[in-house]
């Protein structure tokens, strides 16, 4: 028998999954069963589109479900309060970090696989800017290879909250 690995997530992430499922099996779930039942009720289902994309949309709501509670059962919380006065980068920090060569401060968070949002600054733990700076400190400068090249980035501050 094999031993799931279980996969690091911040509060705010496991929350997430939470909502996510809640509302797939109280909103979605039963909007697609009506939605099945009035096609059933329209009789030759060989033949009935409704009835037919209904089960798929079912099957796929089914299948979410399922995907999002296995990410739920692997979760381990680690909450970044537990790290504040902490002058590394782990998991959950949210590190400021500058561009050398354009001068440009961007801040990440780093978060789980499951719950990397570029557009909301999250990166995943497995991303290349992650691995670059877990361990390091401020003031500490890290090269990334990226699409665009290799990247010189310095880190700026590193917080816990």
């Amino acid at each position: 028998m094999s031993a799931h690995k279980r996969v690091p997530m911040t509060r705010e992430g496991v929350e997430s999954l939470r909502e996510e499922i809640s509302r797939l099996k109280s909103v979605e779930r039963p909007r697609i069963v009506k939605e099945l039942e009035e096609a059933r009720a329209h009789g030759d289902l060989s033949e009935n589109a409704e009835y037919h994309a209904a089960r798929e949309k079912l099957g796929h709501v089914d299948g979410r479900i399922q995907d999002l509670e296995g990410r739920l059962g692997l979760a381990e919380v680690i909450d970044p309060v537990q790290f504040r006065g902490e002058v590394k980068v782990m998991f959950s920090a949210k590190v400021t970090l500058l561009d050398t060569e354009t001068d440009i401060e961007e801040t990440y968070q780093i978060v789980g696989d499951f719950e990397a949002n570029i557009p909301a600054k999250k990166i995943s733990v497995s991303s290349p800017i992650a691995r670059a700076v877990i361990g390091k400190k401020v003031e500490d400068t890290v090269k990334v290879k990226t699409p665009k090249g290799v990247r010189e980035l310095e880190i700026v501050a590193v917080e816990y909250e």
